[in-house]
């Protein structure tokens, strides 16, 4: 039986790649828009006219990503992620502060998050490392440590800006590569263990009083109505406004009128949620399910290790933004600055996440693609 390859023409890859994926995106993105737009009392020029022009932009670079052999990505893998880590400690040194968090690099006409290339980044060096290494040493002391070293080491950085949303999002990501990779269940085990008695101690030793405070806040809402728990109250009452049906596309009292802060971004789902109502949030959080959905099914397909782990790895990066975003926003988690991919408001989140859904189409298309095995732990 032939097995299908991939034309080296632009329009023959164009014809083979998979189009389902980009016109959810596409769509995801509209609604952003739209949001957006209402976010912002329907002035279009707040935010709404750059969001649609980062989406087209965005999905022209989708598209060449897509384009690109995977042969290339992989070969990007440990170079890409040096590169993030060498922006990360760029941060600490060079980092512009905004609302007491040193996250972003100055480059004139924008900034730039080197937080969100290194969740890209992280991904294809544990699907380069993992593709190279021999299956029995995955659990063998020296696989683990390269492993834990590839996480670790952004997320303290991260964990210093301070930024634990990120920290977290990438440690989460990094886990479940981990387990995919095939570890020793008893390993997991330990880990979980070992996390349990380092979670109490991290909570009062490793972070900041604000971040202690979301957290008391997330537990007890009530405790300062005003203040630490204010974004979580009002968030609550806008979800709840909506009803059924919603208020109306720009009817949302809660948004239009700045109760709920960071609407544009962080918070942007609440807009959603109070004027389109239960139907419209979870049309939404539908739409997200499937995208997840064909991102599984595109990795099934694959039958190499690399293309296989870097799409599980980036759907499972994507799938940690939305859950933890949503869950943030209803009040199930503590407030950690997590946008909500493809409708926040953010041009450093938009092209990151198009990058990554980029490398799952480039994935996919080359997936019949021959991949060399390295000898080494790295190389």
């Amino acid at each position: 039986m032939a097995v299908a390859t991939p034309s080296n023409s632009i329009q023959g890859k164009l014809f083979e790649l998979n189009w389902l994926l980009p016109m959810l995106i596409f769509l995801v993105g509209c609604i952003g828009v739209i949001v957006i737009y209402s976010a912002t009392g329907g002035v279009w020029d707040l935010g709404a006219s750059r969001h649609l022009l980062r989406l087209f932009v965005g999905m022209g670079f989708l598209l060449v990503v897509a384009m690109t052999n995977i042969r290339v990505w992989m070969a990007l893998a440990y170079p890409a992620y040096l590169i993030a880590l060498a922006l990360l400690i760029g941060v600490e040194f060079f980092g512009v502060s905004v609302n007491g968090s040193q996250r972003w690099i100055d480059l004139g006409i924008t900034r730039m998050q080197p937080s969100e290339f290194m969740k890209m980044a992280m991904v294809l060096a544990l699907a380069r490392f993992y593709h190279d290494l021999p299956q029995w040493r995955v659990s063998k002391p020296v696989g683990i440590i390269v492993a834990a070293g590839i996480i670790f080491i952004p997320v303290i950085l991260i964990i210093n800006q301070p930024d634990l949303g990120t920290s977290l999002l990438l440690m989460a990501t990094g886990i479940v590569i981990i387990f995919l990779a095939g570890i020793n269940w008893r390993i997991i085990l330990t880990a979980c263990i070992a996390a349990a008695i380092a979670i109490p101690l991290f909570f009062m030793y490793g972070l900041k009083e604000y971040q202690r405070s979301r957290v008391l806040t997330f537990l007890d809402p009530e405790r300062d109505p005003t203040g630490a728990s204010y974004h979580i109250i009002q968030s609550k009452i806008a979800l709840g406004s909506g009803g059924v049906n919603g208020k109306g596309f720009l009817q949302g009292s809660q948004a239009s009128l700045n109760y709920v802060p960071e609407n544009r971004t962080d918070f942007v789902f609440t807009v959603i949620g109070e004027e389109f109502g239960l139907i419209g949030g979870l049309g939404t959080m539908s739409l997200y399910i499937l995208i997840i959905a064909v991102c599984f099914w595109l990795a099934n397909q694959c039958r190499t290790l690399f293309p296989r782990m870097l799409i599980l790895g980036l759907t499972t990066t994507f799938t940690l933004y939305i859950f933890i975003n949503l869950a943030m926003v209803m009040g199930l988690a503590p407030v950690v600055g997590v946008p909500l991919p493809l409708i926040s408001y953010g041009g450093t989140v938009m092209f990151t996440v198009m990058a990554g859904f980029g490398m799952i189409l480039s994935a996919h298309l080359h997936r019949e693609t021959k991949l060399p095995r390295g000898s080494g732990l790295l190389l």
